[in-house]
């Protein structure tokens, strides 16, 4: 009898199982690391530690993920890619420098979770798309998500900015007072429902707290002075939006609840309802002797004084700076110019955009002999006012050695007057101090134009917007020193061309 080879197990089923249709078998392993082309799979049914390497086709579509440490960042030391984190971390700010750079490698994402690199985190929202609400599942994990990184990386935050926040701002407040002891820094930039316990946590369990900032962010209106009555006393910079507790909150400075501050900045939005806050100019003097920077922004304001005689003191003595601006409507006059300003000796900065009511006269009188930038630009567009036509030649005589800026923006100074306020700041051929000049709107005579051109060699800022004695074509803004040589070129041309030579 002829013997048969057999093909197998089944050899009369060969035929069937090649037209039959079977499904996968189940997998005796599971996936346990992605190397390029390359699956390691592991047993799951046998004891010992038995490791297969199977080849896979790889998708030219899709590029599996890393990770494993290889290439040249798990070779650098350890200290050598903590010392450049750092550097990227100062530079940039922990987020999101930190958080790209930790998704590399094992060992970069270790390094970059060290806590002493969060020292300075800016934490925002922005990309949220307004008067849009997130769903519940959103808000649960971004609830858990910054509590966790708040635990984990936040304990040596020094400076922390959250931005357009509108809920869960009172849990990260409460996250940072138990977590952060050496926070030193808060701002609340455009956040909603800052709550007075969020704010009052933070100042009883972050000692060393020194700066808030709560610019355009709506705050409870007994928060502020909850949290003062707590903190202040360390306070050294407050910035603060207008409310309707602006004047509570300026009369508990004006009674000392903010000894050391440095730092005082009151903002009042443009689209806010205008109300007039008294400013208690002897409180504030006696109650803030320290106070270095002032800034009320868009305040109508007007100063009140007390009978106390206690109160009654010297000036602002170590005042630098001084901002007044504002863009709606100003009742600053001479005298309560005088009066807030007294004893600046020095004084550096002094912004009186919008101020009309505010002559040259009195602003020469000031005490400070180094004034170096000075801002006088009328930005209001409502108000009929009537500027005075003389006055800009004793600005600069007074401080022709020390302006470094000068912004006449929308000022009536004649043109006579001009031209003699700019030879003197041309000072006989030779000004290295001023650096920006804006004469935007003003009655400015092209030759005192490249007088100045021609004398100060540090400018790099020059507008010479809507100048109706300067020739066409050349009104508009210079900038850098390229840009300025070439204005003062073009300059003696047009006036050559004019004149006929």
């Amino acid at each position: 009898m002829a013997s048969h080879r057999t093909q197998g197990p089944h050899p009369g089923k060969r035929g069937k199982q090649r037209g039959k249709k079977r499904g996968p078998p189940a997998p005796d392993y599971y996936v346990h690391h992605t190397d390029k082309d390359m699956l390691l799979l592991i047993p799951s049914e046998l004891e010992e530690t038995v490791t297969v390497v199977k080849r896979v086709r790889k998708a030219e579509d899709a590029s599996p993920p890393i990770t494993r440490d290889s290439g040249w960042g798990s070779l650098m030391p350890h200290e050598i890619i903590h010392r450049v984190f750092r550097l990227v971390a100062d530079s940039e700010g922990a987020v999101p420098a930190l958080c790209r750079l930790g998704q590399v490698c094992r060992l970069w994402h270790q390094v970059a979770s060290s806590p002493d690199l969060w020292q300075r985190v800016s934490v925002s929202r922005c990309w949220i798309i307004p008067n849009k609400k997130d769903p519940p599942r959103i808000r649960n994990k971004v609830q858990d998500t910054i509590q966790a990184v708040i635990q984990q990386r936040f304990s040596q935050v020094c400076d922390f900015t959250l931005q357009h926040w509108t809920y869960h701002v009172s849990l990260v407040l409460q996250s940072l007072s138990s977590s952060c002891p050496l926070l030193t820094s808060l701002t609340l930039s455009n956040c909603s429902n800052v709550t007075v316990d969020g704010l009052v946590s933070v100042g009883e369990r972050c000692p060393h707290l020194t700066s808030l900032n709560l610019q355009d962010s709506q705050v409870d209106n007994h928060a502020v002075a909850r949290f003062l009555g707590v903190r202040g006393a360390t306070l050294r910079c407050l910035y603060l939006p207008f409310s309707c507790q602006t004047n509570n909150i300026l009369n508990l400075l004006a009674r000392g609840s903010c000894p050391e501050l440095r730092l005082l900045e009151v903002n009042r939005g443009v689209k806010d309802i205008m109300s007039q806050v008294h400013v208690y100019a002897e409180g504030l003097h006696a109650s803030c002797p320290k106070l270095e920077v002032l800034r009320l922004l868009n305040l109508i304001f007007s100063l009140k004084s007390r009978p106390s005689s206690s109160l009654k003191g010297p000036g602002f003595s170590h005042l630098q700076e001084i901002c007044l601006a504002t863009s709606t409507y100003s009742i600053i006059t001479d005298s309560i110019f005088s009066a807030l300003l007294r004893d600046c000796t020095k004084l550096r900065v002094l912004d009186l955009r919008g101020c009309y009511r505010v002559s040259p006269e009195s602003i020469c009188e000031l005490p400070c002999a180094d004034l170096e930038r000075l801002y006088l630009g009328m930005y209001l567009t409502s108000v009929n006012c009537i500027l005075p036509s003389a006055g800009c030649s004793l600005l600069t005589r007074r401080w022709r050695h020390s302006l470094q800026e000068l912004d006449l923006t929308g000022l009536n100074f004649s043109d006579s007057d001009l031209s003699q306020a700019l030879e003197i700041l041309s000072g006989g051929g030779m000004n290295n101090m001023l650096q920006s000049l804006n004469l935007t709107g003003t009655k400015v005579p092209a030759t005192a134009v490249r007088d100045v051109l021609s004398s100060c060699q540090a400018l790099t800022h020059l507008d010479l917007t809507s100048c109706r004695n300067i020739p066409r074509g050349m009104r508009c803004v210079y900038r850098g020193r390229e840009d300025i040589l070439q204005c003062l070129k073009t300059l003696c041309t047009r006036m050559q061309e004019d004149s006929g030579v």
